[in-house]
C-alpha cells in the first residue's frame, strides 16, 4: 500500500505537472489535491505549514517533501520509492 500524497496546487503550473508525471511514474493512482487558486484559506494554511509561498508543496504521509525540484532529487537520491511504500 502506498502512503499517501497531498499536494498544493494552481491550475496552471508546469512544475506541479511535473511533479505530477514523476508521481504517478512511481505508482501513484491517487494525488490529495489542494487547489490554492480556488481558496484563499488553503494558500494561507500552506503558507503557514510549510512557510513557502511557490506551489507544489508534496507531503507523503505526513512528511513535508517541498516542491517540485525537492520531490526529483529525493527520487534520483533514491528515496522516494522507500517514502511511498512506509504508508
Amino acid at each position: 500500500m502506498l502512503s499517501r500524497v497531498r499536494m498544493y496546487t494552481t491550475a496552471v503550473c508546469p512544475y506541479c505537472q511535473r511533479a505530477k508525471a514523476l508521481l504517478h511514474k512511481r505508482g501513484v493512482t491517487e494525488i490529495d489535491e489542494i487547489r490554492i487558486d480556488l481558496d484563499a484559506q488553503a494558500r494561507a494554511a500552506m503558507m503557514r505549514d510549510t512557510g513557502r509561498r511557490t506551489v507544489p508543496q508534496i507531503y507523503i504521509g505526513d512528511t513535508h517533501v517541498g516542491g517540485c525540484d525537492d520531490l526529483y532529487a529525493l527520487d534520483a537520491r533514491g528515496e522516494l520509492e522507500a517514502m511511498l511504500h512506509a504508508g
